[in-house]
């Protein structure tokens, strides 16, 4: 009877601690979708996810592409979101080998699907019109893989250049056509000229004939030229119920250096937050630059103290920390 009756007690115990476990991001918010002009969640509202951007998938970058740095992530910066921005074009990247390219994004998109974050699967490429047809083949063998698992969020185009939305928009329709033949219901990102900063003219001719698709904007927190006349674009776009989803900002400057102006991130998060928008700050690296969030030869599984941060990195810390209770 004693040992029936501690068991009874030991099983008690256990459903009580499993059901106080905190619910993960994805089990919190479940499948996102588009509805009214805006990204949102299963219960229909904005999830206003918070997290990093990985750096590209080569350079000082490539190192931090493991699940081990995810997990640190999920559990220390307390992330609900990472992006994985895979580098296309330069030297190393998937032009020239897709197949270890494609792996390193795998490795870390399972990591945070274990984790049950959200992760933007990230085509970082500025002259993606020149690789559709390689594009089709990643998003295709992606969306295979992928379909109807909800942490997943495909990123097509990572800041196109100089180019006309008209470009983008072909691109993006052929992206979409090819991902819908195999996941009909996962969020997909859409780029905009000009560094993924002219969402005002997309939101003017955006996208139709499919659902669930948001676009990417994008803003460095400092730069003198990413202030209020580039918020008043992100405003006249949200104004025309364009769905907005921050993939990528930093603290610094458009060139991922210069100044790191806490008064110009504190107006630039206070806008992120008013809006209910989600973002994934850049980036996870140990470049020697103002973005990067890690000191040089910070360890490549995580695991970071914070003499092994920037200053970036301790403030994005704190930040995730406070607001992803």
């Amino acid at each position: 009877m004693k040992s029936i009756i501690l068991s009874a007690l030991f099983l008690s115990m256990s459903m009580m601690l499993f059901s106080q476990a905190p619910l993960t991001p994805v089990a919190r918010n479940g499948v996102l979708h588009v509805e009214n002009g805006l990204v949102v969640n299963q219960n229909g509202v904005p999830p206003q996810l918070r997290g990093l951007s990985f750096s590209w998938s080569i350079w000082e970058g490539r190192k931090y592409y493991n699940p081990a740095v995810v997990n640190w992530i999920s559990t220390d910066f307390k992330i609900s979101i990472m992006r994985a921005a895979m580098a296309v074009q330069p030297n190393y990247g998937y032009l020239q080998q897709p197949g270890l390219q494609t792996q390193l994004m795998m490795n870390v998109v399972d990591a945070a699907i274990k984790n049950g974050i959200y992760v933007l699967i990230d085509w970082h490429d500025h002259h993606s019109n020149q690789h559709v047809e390689q594009s089709k083949q990643f998003f295709s063998l992606m969306a295979k893989k992928y379909a109807g698992t909800p942490n997943v969020i495909y990123e097509i185009w990572n800041e196109p250049e100089r180019t006309t939305w008209d470009t983008v928009k072909n691109y993006a329709v052929q992206i979409i056509t090819e991902i819908r033949k195999y996941d009909p219901d996962n969020l997909v990102i859409v780029g905009s000229p000009h560094w993924d900063q002219d969402v005002d003219i997309a939101s003017a001719d955006p996208i139709t004939g499919f659902k669930n698709i948001a676009y990417s904007f994008h803003f460095y927190a400092s730069d003198p030229n990413h202030q209020e006349a580039l918020r008043a674009k992100a405003d006249k776009a949200i104004k025309n119920s364009l769905p907005l989803f921050v993939t990528e900002w930093g603290v610094g400057e458009s060139n991922g250096n210069g100044r790191f102006d806490k008064k110009k991130t504190e107006v630039w998060l206070k806008w992120v937050e008013d809006n209910k928008l989600s973002w994934a700050n850049w980036n996870i690296t140990d470049k020697d630059e103002t973005t990067a969030l890690l000191m040089p030869d910070a360890p490549v599984t995580g695991g970071w103290t914070e003499d092994q941060l920037t200053a970036a990195g301790v403030y994005i810390r704190e930040k995730l920390r406070g607001l992803n209770k």
